[in-house]
């Protein structure tokens, strides 16, 4: 089904027109999300928190539609999302301009390398929004960007690796509902994303790609390549045993003017979870541990 793009553009306001946002396909017309609307919750029939949808770019819109099930994507949001469960008057107590966002697009790149291994980064802890949150690199889908250059983008920016669009063999393995603050009890929600995990795959193994690594230090303190057990034990149920790694990982530290520096990160901090309250904590992302199942499985479909 190919939505009308003209509609709903009426009473969207210029800062709407500035970005690309998330919109809902229904009866042939691509309507805009609301910042407090729950895209997950949108196509769930009882409260679910995964559903499966189409997706697709039309003219600087992100449009989600229903999909037959095996035929779509996996969408999911965390249980405790805040817009799932933020009440009517803490809606009414959202900024004015808070309210009229809309939803945002952000790209996640998962570099695969050729000995498979995947690249996360941490982010900064001066970032206002998920600092010291292990992530793959990814950011903001720009105005007239394909996925593809957004990832690519997004790559090279934060992390000074370049590939070549043909090199890459996109593939979209899921999609995330992401919400800032992560729990209501930090505070009303202030970003409404769907970010979009895109898997790449390079002709490089980790060592050749680690020598033209060059993180851009306003963005990344950290970056490691993980390898297919330590992705299982990230991903794994909290509390489960991993007799068989290390009780530290190795990391690549970035300096204040780039530079990087051999470390050791505990692997109790990748194995954390989001605190269920009081401030947050060094950690994988929830959404990035989403994708890495999603990851894991590709690889086992393979």
């Amino acid at each position: 089904m190919k939505c009308n793009m003209d509609a709903g553009l009426s009473g969207c306001s210029m800062e709407r027109v500035r970005r690309v946002l998330v919109h809902f396909c229904q009866d042939g017309a691509a309507q805009p999300a609301h910042f407090v609307q729950s895209i997950t919750g949108h196509f769930s029939e009882g409260g679910e928190d995964e559903v499966e949808v189409g997706c697709s770019l039309e003219g600087n819109r992100f449009i989600l539609q229903r999909a037959d099930a095996g035929r779509g994507v996996a969408l999911k949001r965390h249980a405790f999302c805040p817009i799932k469960h933020l009440s009517v008057t803490e809606n009414a107590a959202l900024p004015l301009d808070v309210r009229q966002r809309g939803v945002d697009v952000g790209v996640a790149t998962i570099l695969q390398t050729a000995n498979q291994k995947v690249l996360l980064t941490r982010r900064a802890k001066e970032l206002r929004i998920f600092p010291d949150i292990w992530v793959p690199p990814g950011g903001h889908l720009e105005l007239d960007e394909t996925l593809l250059d957004a990832g690519l983008r997004e790559l090279q920016e934060e992390t000074g690796l370049k590939l070549e669009p043909e090199e890459g063999s996109p593939n979209i393995l899921g999609l995330w509902e992401s919400v800032f603050p992560a729990l209501l009890s930090r505070g009303l929600p202030q970003r409404h994303h769907i970010v979009v995990y895109l898997l790449l795959r390079s002709p490089l193994t980790h060592l050749e790609l680690q020598a033209s690594l060059s993180p851009s230090p306003a963005e990344v303190s950290a970056c490691l390549w993980a390898d297919r057990q330590l992705v299982s034990a990230v991903v794994s149920d909290p509390g489960g045993e991993n007799h068989d790694l290390q009780r530290s990982v190795s990391v690549s530290q970035v300096s204040a003017d780039g530079a990087l520096s051999d470390a050791s990160l505990p692997l109790e901090v990748l194995l954390s979870r989001t605190p269920v309250s009081g401030p947050d904590v060094e950690r994988v992302s929830t959404g990035t541990m989403f994708a890495l199942k999603l990851w894991l499985r590709s690889l086992d479909d393979l």
